[in-house]
């Protein structure tokens, strides 16, 4: 792999750049706190050949949800859930706004 082809990757979302310590630096939160979510399968880390977790930024804007439920009161597990629950959520609405679409342009409005 060459340096361009290492930072283009910077770009990717899914792409595990950051360190255990990194993240939890960056959301504000223990290292703890990234095992708990892991534990709960709200992600999974990527691992280093070292054995050593890594986070993409998708991963780390899924556990500062969580983390913004935990703040509240809301029990880790359950906040995992919930989290989960809303991806499914969004996944949904744009499946079902791309059918639309679809569907739309499939059967264009005749006037009348």
């Amino acid at each position: 792999m060459t340096a361009d082809d290492s930072f283009g990757r910077l770009d990717d979302d899914d792409y595990p750049a950051y360190t255990m310590g990194r993240a939890a630096e960056m959301l504000g939160t223990t290292q703890g706190f990234l095992r708990a979510v892991g534990e709960a399968r709200l992600i999974t880390p990527l691992r280093s050949e070292g054995g050593h977790r890594r986070y993409s930024r998708y991963q780390l804007r899924i556990a500062a949800r969580a983390r913004e439920l935990v703040d509240q009161g809301t029990p880790i597990e359950a906040a995992c859930r919930i989290v989960i629950l809303e991806d499914q959520l969004e996944e949904a609405q744009r499946i079902n706004a791309e059918y639309r679409r679809t569907t739309a342009s499939d059967h264009p409005a005749t006037a009348g």
